[in-house]
């Protein structure tokens, strides 16, 4: 037998993942890496981290299937996108990664916008506007503000492609996490030398690019002793976790979108064109699937909201979940459920990291509003995610506005794993939702990318239709979809309402 690896470097940690040729998957294992923040709106993680957890979780995943390391064929390479790595002459991290979630850059993000003359040229140049989070803003911070660690710069790189370089000592990243860098061409999926002369960015810094199905490298001696795996074994280029977790779930074609709640949360359309928002609320990016598209927006704080609530609030539910051998956010969607629809007016805005979309706003902060003497635990729970939902749904609600046909929404992640909460999606969404028959998400997604790069599936839209299924489907309901409907509406008026007062509580930090 012999099988595939997909691995996928997250924000808490690295998930690895075996599965067969038939999509059957045998074993996973995630090795957990720390993160950083040495000041409000910073977030950090050390490179070296993110290679250890790997060498960690690849050798616990191949021991918990119980297979050879000969019988590993090929890897596929996700990661959280936008991160920045910085690397010396001697491939030596200079700095810490800024990370995906880092808010620092709104100057550099304003700088580029007037470089490129404006954000209408510059979303037609590289297919978005300037984000903090997104990768060029953090190159133009760390030139302004540690020169000697960008003078001693020579090559830049995105999380997993760090780690592909750790593995192979091949310097490559493929368009789908290219894309956001704000330095590619996302129309003709090659970097934008036009922007990357304005922003006085060296391209030799910047690794080659390929389509994610590509083989990019192979494992040299000292990658493959240090993972436990065969010299030789094709690594492919993978992609970025949400255009590797869109493949794991099967959205490869038009009219099916995903709804992904990790510590972000991500609605993920496929297009078979670039299409774009002209105001820039959502991003377009490239697909996993080559010569092919994706339009997605990100909250930020989405599962990592419920995740701040349990760390903090939910304390008791922990100890409760330890003694009962259940997971604590089972516990706390049970208390949820015993409070109303709608909470009796109680919202929940998820902006604890700022927000990106659709209010790219570093500034934004989140907290409840609307509460009254009549609410209670219950409610301030179901108002959290209701909240959280209600993020989601602003982009849903933009790409319907943008043409973007959704037919139905397949659920990943956290927000899959409730049976509230997948019902509470359908009626915030106003559509179809389902579930399908693996929510291993981008490492599975890369898995799939590995088997297509090395000839097991002919193409990637072959491999999906061949291996995903969905389990289960529920639909919205009527009652509930118009009473979501009306406080989405509401949802809406608050961050208008609050924008300028976020703006000077940030100043109090």
């Amino acid at each position: 037998m012999s099988y595939l690896l997909g691995i996928d470097v997250g924000t808490s940690g690295t998930k690895t993942l075996l599965c067969d040729y038939e999509g059957n998957v045998l074993a996973t294992a995630t090795a957990e890496h720390g993160i950083s923040s040495p000041r409000p709106g910073w977030s950090e993680q050390d490179p070296l981290e993110w290679w250890q957890a790997t060498c960690q979780a690849t050798r616990n995943v191949i021991d918990r299937a119980k297979v050879s390391a000969d019988q590993v064929t090929a890897i596929g390479l996700s990661g959280q996108m936008h991160g920045s790595v910085f690397l010396d002459r001697d491939n030596t991290p200079l700095r810490p990664a800024i990370l995906w979630n880092d808010q620092r850059t709104a100057k550099e993000c304003e700088q580029i916008e007037t470089l490129a003359g404006g954000r209408k040229k510059l979303i037609n140049m590289v297919g978005n506007p300037a984000l903090t989070g997104f990768t060029a803003p953090k190159v133009l911070w760390v030139r302004r503000h540690e020169p000697k660690v960008y003078n001693r710069t020579r090559h830049l790189l995105l999380p997993k492609d760090y780690v592909r370089f750790c593995m192979t000592g091949e310097y490559a990243t493929e368009v789908g996490d290219a894309s956001g860098t704000l330095l590619l061409d996302v129309k003709k999926r090659t970097w934008n030398r036009k922007l990357l002369s304005l922003l006085e960015i060296d391209p030799d810094l910047l690794p080659a690019c390929h389509e994610s199905h590509v083989v990019s490298g192979h494992l040299h001696a000292a990658g493959a002793e240090a993972l436990g795996l065969k010299e030789g074994t094709a690594v492919v280029g993978g992609s970025g976790d949400q255009p590797a977790a869109a493949v794991g779930n099967g959205i490869v074609a038009t009219g099916i979108v995903s709804a992904t709640m990790g510590t972000s949360g991500v609605l993920y359309a496929h297009a078979d064109e670039p299409t774009y928002d002209p105001r820039g609320r959502v991003h377009t990016m490239c697909a996993a699937v080559e010569n092919k598209w994706c339009v997605f927006g990100c909250v930020l704080s989405a599962g990592g909201s419920f995740q701040w609530f349990r760390n903090h609030l939910g304390l008791e539910e922990q100890a409760r979940a330890k003694e009962r051998g259940v997971d604590p956010y089972e516990l706390l969607t049970e208390e949820a459920a015993l409070a109303p629809p709608g909470c009796e007016g109680l919202f929940f805005l998820p902006y604890l990291t700022g927000e990106r979309c659709p209010h790219a706003d570093p500034d934004a902060r989140g907290g409840w509003i609307g509460l009254t003497a009549r609410h209670n635990r219950p409610a301030i729970v179901r108002s959290l995610l209701e909240g959280i939902t209600f993020g989601m749904n602003d982009i849903l609600r933009i790409m319907l506005d943008m043409g973007i046909t959704v037919r139905t929404v397949r659920l990943s992640g956290g927000g899959a794993r409730s049976a509230l909460w997948r019902q509470l999606q359908a009626d915030v969404y106003n559509k179809s939702v389902a579930t399908i028959n693996s929510d291993e998400g981008s490492a599975y997604g890369v898995a799939i990318l590995a088997g297509v790069g090395t000839g097991v599936w002919k193409n990637v839209p072959q491999a999906c239709k061949a291996i995903i299924r969905e389990t289960q489907k529920l639909r919205p309901q009527p009652k509930l979809a118009r009473l979501y409907q009306r406080h989405h509406e509401q949802y809406q008026r608050l961050y208008p309402a609050l924008k300028e007062e976020f703006a000077r509580i940030a100043k109090l930090t």
